[in-house]
């Protein structure tokens, strides 16, 4: 095994002859091995060198083992501290775990067992490290004008685009808010002949109702009081290029009206002149209405809404393309912790859980706004659950059903990998690094399930 950059081990013990006897055990190439037999002075060296491991005694004088994991796991909940004692119980164990040890072993120290554990700790990085270098790749590959997946339904909305932009006139984008639709309109227009000419967005909803024909399409001086100038509107200004229509179910009737007519003649007429003008525009529109719906309803112009849906490029919610939160996950991490100049490697597998087990009603603008959140909020390299806004935090059981409120841990257990397992789309190597077990245990209880599933239907 050959780790890209060195790890460093701190081993905090007020025994001088136990700190010799870890260092000579555990010295080997890419590991750097650091050692403090004084527990505030141990604490200021991981402060200042930030290891990766950290070997802990339990019993020392002054500051608690405990005591000292709860500060070290709070500084940095990646790290992963094995605690050392002489004086072992079950009870000190269990709390030991619940606060964050990754191991616990007693003295005198069996060196085969330790080198062992810290073997698989390494091996463990070296994987984190590969894997950090390969979503970087997938995020490469798989980032598309500013959009980021490898989901089925994704690749289908890349492939629709890439057929669409260089011949589209009208385009509908149809979906949820949060979705992306905004970032499709403007992959449209760069990969389309109109490319060099402008964008022009405007946000329908925000348009006052007796100002939108102005708005759009302009004025002529004197066309009514206060126009003391002539006034381009957004379709000329988008001419040459295309103009993104967002929101468009929150057009006014009497500007539909319009809006159709502009699109039918590829005209436009200022307000208060008998002139049309000629425009070269593409129309993008976009909704998260149901636009076929408000046609039935009479609250959307039938012709307008074929006109504008010639082709319709539906954008996904993020529930139905989780696979693609790994990649969004470290994407947005990369995003923020640049703008913000700080080190974040990525997630501990708790707050990974969370966010896969999340139903994300935002969609990946919420994501977004979480991460950006999160990176703002954390002190370490790695994001955890106290980093994320409260509506994060809660234990999972809150998420469940009435129903499943009281269950025997068992099935709650088994219930919260399949959610974990449909959260990363059935990738059960990624469902074992994110649930913290071996990937063996998921393939026993898959196992396990289908050979009781006869039992269930005879019952």
């Amino acid at each position: 095994m050959t780790l890209t950059v060195a790890l460093k081990l701190l081993a905090i013990d007020d025994d001088a002859q136990n700190l010799e006897i870890i260092k000579v055990a555990l010295k080997r190439e890419g590991l750097e091995i650091m050692t403090a037999q004084d527990p505030e002075e141990g604490f200021e060296l991981f402060l200042r060198t930030r290891p990766k491991i950290v070997l802990l005694d339990l019993v020392m004088p002054k500051v608690s083992g405990i005591e000292l994991l709860e500060r070290i796991v709070s500084v940095d909940a990646g790290v992963d501290v094995i605690l050392i004692t002489a004086h072992y119980s079950a009870e000190s164990a269990v709390e030991a775990i619940q606060k964050g040890a990754a191991d616990y072993m007693t003295k005198p120290i069996e060196i085969e067992k330790l080198r062992s554990r810290i073997g698989s700790l390494l091996d463990d990085a070296e994987m984190r490290q590969k894997t950090l270098r390969l979503d970087q790749e997938l995020i490469d590959a798989y980032q598309f004008e500013g959009m980021v997946g490898r989901s089925p339904l994704m690749l289908e909305v890349y492939a629709k685009i890439r057929r669409i932009a260089p011949h589209f006139r009208t385009v509908l984008v149809t979906g949820a808010t949060g979705t992306g639709k905004e970032l499709a309109a403007k992959a449209l227009h760069r990969l389309s002949p109109a490319a060099r000419g402008p964008f022009i967005v405007c946000n329908c909803s925000a348009l006052v109702e007796n100002l939108v024909e102005s708005e759009l399409f302009g004025y002529v001086r004197g066309a009514f009081t206060g126009a003391t100038q002539d006034k381009v509107g957004m379709f000329e200004h988008a001419d040459g290029g295309s103009i993104f229509l967002d929101e468009i179910g929150e057009l006014a009737p009497a500007a539909q009206a319009k809006l159709l007519r502009v699109l039918q003649n590829r005209q436009v007429q200022r307000v208060g002149s008998l002139t049309p003008r000629n425009i070269d525009v593409r129309v993008i529109a976009a909704t998260h209405r149901d636009l076929k719906k408000m046609v039935r309803e009479g609250h959307f112009r039938e012709d307008l809404y074929y006109r504008l849906g010639v082709v319709e490029i539906p954008m996904p919610v993020l529930a139905n393309r989780r696979e693609d939160l790994p990649l969004l996950e470290r994407y947005f991490i990369q995003k923020f912790s640049a703008e913000y100049n700080k080190p974040i490697a990525g997630l501990v597998r708790r707050a990974q859980t969370r966010l896969a087990t999340y139903p994300w009603p935002g969609n990946v603008r919420e994501l977004e706004n979480v991460i950006g959140n999160a990176c703002m909020m954390t002190d370490a390299n790695l994001i955890d659950i106290n980093d994320l806004p409260d509506r994060l935090r809660g234990p999972l059981t809150e998420e469940l059903g009435g129903d499943e409120t009281f269950l025997p841990l068992e099935e709650l257990q088994r219930r919260h990998i399949l959610r974990v397992l449909e959260g990363v789309g059935g990738n059960k190597a990624r469902a074992a690094e994110v649930l913290g077990i071996g990937r063996a245990t998921i393939y026993q209880l898959l196992s396990r399930m289908k050979s009781e599933e006869p039992k269930k239907g005879t019952a």
